[in-house]
């Protein structure tokens, strides 16, 4: 018998409208957003449901994504299903420690506020990030470092996604110039991503410092089911290692494909995506066209978890 992973997406898979008609047609979803609206002192409602700008910057995408995720996360654990672990994508492991059982939702709306607000501040210059397509981790990893090395600047590997799929970050010289010699040594692409910040790069490590003191404030509780978290790519199984691993998250490689790949490993077969799009079943695809993967973001898709 397989087992069954909940994923949550992170930043990038945003959209005006999601989570509206759970919010509509469930008490529990619409009770998950109220309150994560009263935790981060943000309209969240009106940030999810309503045309506006601030979707995607980075302090207000990352409190919509999280109670988007939260509530429908919710709404499934009210159903009935229950994941055997759980991981999820940069600001999307917010999702799985509430799957866990490791944060209480009031934390973890807390907590992704000032995380956005952190990760916003911490490098006014902007700094850049470029998907590179088609070239393979050891030459992307070899070109960052001999670039951060030739220019003096911060240029590393921010996700490991999936094969053929890496992104990499740091200030905007460094990342332009790393993406030329990787297309220059055979990359099929490389495009500069519309970001607002070098996220998961040492150039954040003031947003880590920030956040390691606002989780000093949190209580944790052991966890329900095991997740697994970006940085390590493997399970933590100790409660005490989560606060420092979640602020040094912000500013070192997501290592995503490493994480899918120590779940297959253990036998999970079939993932739960909750949260909008279908960015990480795209994902998925490319590591294991065995597994399969269900994608939770309208309210009809409750409708699929039947099948579990």
């Amino acid at each position: 018998m397989g087992k069954t992973a909940f994923i949550f997406p992170g930043q990038g898979s945003q959209y005006v409208g999601m989570g509206k008609d759970f919010y509509e047609n469930s008490d529990t979803a619409k009770s998950v957003f109220e309150m994560a609206a009263k935790c981060s002192g943000v309209d969240v409602c009106r940030l999810c449901f309503e045309e506006n700008d601030d979707l995607n910057i980075t302090e207000y995408t990352q409190i919509a994504m999280l109670a988007d995720e939260a509530a429908i996360l919710r709404t499934i654990e009210e159903a009935g299903y229950r994941p055997d672990a759980a991981a999820g994508l940069s600001l999307g492991e917010y999702g799985a420690l509430l799957a866990a059982g490791i944060l209480s939702y009031e934390d973890a709306f807390s907590l992704i506020r000032k995380r956005g607000i952190y990760m916003q501040e911490a490098y006014p210059e902007g700094g850049g990030m470029s998907a590179v397509i088609g070239a393979e981790n050891d030459l992307i990893e070899k070109i960052c470092k001999e670039t951060a090395e030739e220019t003096g600047k911060v240029v590393s590997v921010a996700n490991y996604n999936c094969p053929g799929q890496i992104v990499i970050t740091g200030s905007i010289d460094a990342v332009t110039k790393a993406g030329e010699a990787l297309s220059a040594a055979g990359a099929k692409r490389v495009i500069p991503l519309k970001v607002s910040g070098p996220f998961h790069s040492a150039l954040l490590k003031t947003a880590s410092d920030k956040l390691a003191k606002a989780l000093e404030e949190v209580n944790l509780n052991e966890a329900k089911v095991p997740y697994i978290t970006n940085v390590t790519a493997d399970y933590v199984n100790d409660i005490s290692l989560v606060k420092g691993l979640l602020a040094d998250q912000v500013c070192s490689s997501v290592r995503w494909q490493q994480s899918m790949e120590r779940f297959f490993a253990d036998g999970f077969d079939t993932f739960v995506e909750i949260g909008p799009g279908k960015t990480l079943a795209g994902f998925m695809k490319r590591m294991n066209k065995e597994a399969r993967v269900i994608n939770v973001d309208k309210f009809e898709d409750l409708e699929k978890l039947k099948e579990l």
